[in-house]
This record gives C-alpha cells, structure tokens and sequence, in this order.
C-alpha cells in the first residue's frame, strides 16, 4: 500500500457539471484508461473547494494550510481483475501557492496553477453560498453557487454519486505513461444547487475548445459538504 502523501480537509465542494462530446475529452484520457460514462453521457465538472489543515507527508506547511483551489476534470474508469477502479482526472488546477503547484507537478505531473484567488463561504441552516475566483488575464473568474437548507446523503447510483465519489486518480506523464494514485474520504453529503454559474473568462486557464460548454449554463450544479482526505503517492502503470 503506497504511503500517504498529502492529508487534508476538502469542504464546500461546489461542483458545476457539463455534458460534453466524448471528442472532446478524448485526447486528454490518460493510457491504461478509458472514458467513463454516466447513462452513456460524458462529463467535465468545474470544482472550486476550500483545502484545509493541509499536510504533506504528515507535516503541516507554514502559511499553506488553507487555500482555495478550482479544477477543471473529466471521469475515467480503469479495470483491474475485476475490478472497477472509478476516477478523475484534471485538465487543469488552480491554487493560489505557488509552492502547491510546484509540488504537485513534481510529484504526480498534476496541470497545476498558480495565480492569486480568493473565498467567501457563508452557511447558516437557511442557506449556505459560496463563491471561489482565480484572478488571470481577464480579472477575477470563479465558481459561484447557493444552496437552501440542510444536506443529505448521496443517493446510490444518482448522478451525484458519478460525480462526487472517486476512490482513485490518473494522470499522464510527460513520458506519455500513467501514474495512479488512492484518494480515501467517507462519502459525503450534498445539497442541490440553488444557483450555479461560472463567471468571468476561462480561455487563459483552460483549453480553448472548453470555451464554448463552460460559458454556458451548467447541466446540474450541486454542493457537498466534504471531509477530511487522504491521497497516497502515485504509483507508475506497467505498459
């Protein structure tokens, strides 16, 4: 069992979700892998979250322990022996630490980001909003999404559940090979979104051919609570 190499705390996860063409995301599939879909439809989301308590390899970095991230993904399944390992992999993340994006490329060859970002999280029992921006080329663009009341477990074989609950990550290497990696976190809980939207332009952080799906309305929009999760170190795919 690799070791853990990052803990931390993921909450307000506020998941915007697209259906795309299966052309689209095609040539981001990492080897070993193939497209998953949900009821033959295929899915990019826009995730904007807030990571907390952070550690690496059980040490706590001063000065980035909490920050934002958004990440742009799409759903992969690998079979192993019979088993179906669900996943996600990113098309791209931002963080607001530069050392963040550094690690993380070294380490698992992650699209990560910097660039400076902000939060605002407001939850009372009535409503919960959140808001989570990068600031690029073109000012601040971000995730902004409301929901009422109280949050309820994921429903079983619901899109919700597509979406939200991955054990597992895959990501290309720049020798055109696949790394994998756990991500363990108890399921969560979600509310529908009241409201979703991405505002602002995405063309200077993500690929031109996403501009056209994500300068839309999303298909379905919903937050989850988050929990506290742990992400071993990659372990490389035999060709």
């Amino acid at each position: 069992m690799p070791r853990v190499f990052l803990s931390a705390e993921w909450r307000y996860l506020a998941m915007l979700n697209y259906r795309v063409v299966p052309d689209l995301v095609a040539p981001f599939v990492p080897a070993g892998t193939e497209l998953d879909l949900w009821k033959g439809v295929a899915y990019v989301s826009v995730v904007g979250f807030l990571f907390a308590n952070t550690r690496v390899l059980g040490v706590p970095i001063p000065f980035h322990r909490t920050f934002e991230e958004i990440n742009l993904r799409f759903y992969v399944r690998r079979e192993l022996g019979g088993e179906t390992r669900r996943a996600v992999t990113f098309i791209r993340e931002v963080v607001p630490r530069r050392a963040i994006a550094i690690v993380a490329r070294a380490t698992y060859n992650e699209p990560y980001l910097a660039l400076p970002m902000r939060h605002h999280i407001r939850a009372t029992s009535a409503e919960t909003v959140v808001d989570y921006e990068w600031k690029g080329t073109f000012d601040w663009t971000g995730v902004h999404l409301s929901a009422a009341g109280t949050p309820e477990p994921i429903r079983a074989g619901s899109e919700e559940e597509f979406i939200a609950e991955h054990a597992w990550g895959y990501t290309r290497q720049r020798d055109g090979t696949t790394v994998e990696y756990e991500v363990r976190h108890p399921k969560w809980k979600v509310w529908p979104a009241r409201t979703a939207r991405l505002a602002g332009m995405t063309t200077d952080v993500y690929p031109p051919q996403f501009a056209r799906i994500l300068s839309g309305e999303p298909d379905s929009a919903f937050l989850a609570d988050g929990s506290a999760v742990t992400v071993h170190t990659p372990v490389r795919l035999r060709s």
